[in-house]
């Protein structure tokens, strides 16, 4: 969408050397830009039969709570290892440079819900192939995934060729 992406900073050089990194603070640190990127997100959701919303840290919790607030939805949080205090499932997912550990509450999710998951950014993809794995590994069915920005140079899509996926904004780089 392209009024909304003019509220994305391009920052050159980050978080290393030839990397150009989409910055959304500055979407959030504008009313308007803020509102835009809620509401088409939830139109991309509208209309859909789910029983709640999941994101991940940080910024998939950013975007997830307004969502399922204003959809009546209850919103589960995906979080690094160790940040929950109940029983957790866990995965282990790939890294550009190692192995990552993503834990959900072990009860949120029952056998047979039906799951979005809100992102900001789908890249390679390794991260919501993660998730996908805990939502289907207590028994939920993932019936969206919604970013705000997608990558497409970075192929996250085919990952998740076999899910309804919907980007808002899209770069065709990196």
């Amino acid at each position: 969408m392209e009024e909304l992406k003019q509220y994305v900073r391009n920052v050159d050089n980050f978080p290393k050397e030839g990397i150009l990194f989409r910055d959304i603070t500055t979407i959030l640190q504008d009313a308007q830009g803020l509102r835009l990127a809620v509401d088409e997100m939830r139109k991309s959701i509208s209309g859909l039969d789910y029983d709640l919303i999941l994101g991940p840290e940080s910024r998939g919790f950013i975007f997830g709570v307004p969502l399922a607030y204003l959809e009546y939805k209850p919103f589960i949080p995906v979080r690094k290892k160790g940040k929950l205090p109940a029983k957790t499932v866990s995965v282990e997912y790939d890294l550009e440079y190692g192995k990552g550990v993503l834990e959900i509450h072990a009860d949120t999710i029952k056998k047979g819900d039906k799951v979005v998951i809100i992102d900001d950014l789908l890249a390679t993809g390794g991260t919501l192939e993660a998730i996908v794995r805990l939502v289907e590994g207590l028994g939920g069915e993932v019936v969206k995934i919604s970013c705000l920005i997608e990558l497409i140079g970075l192929k996250g899509r085919e990952k998740l060729k076999n899910y309804a996926v919907d980007s808002i904004i899209v770069y065709e780089g990196e």
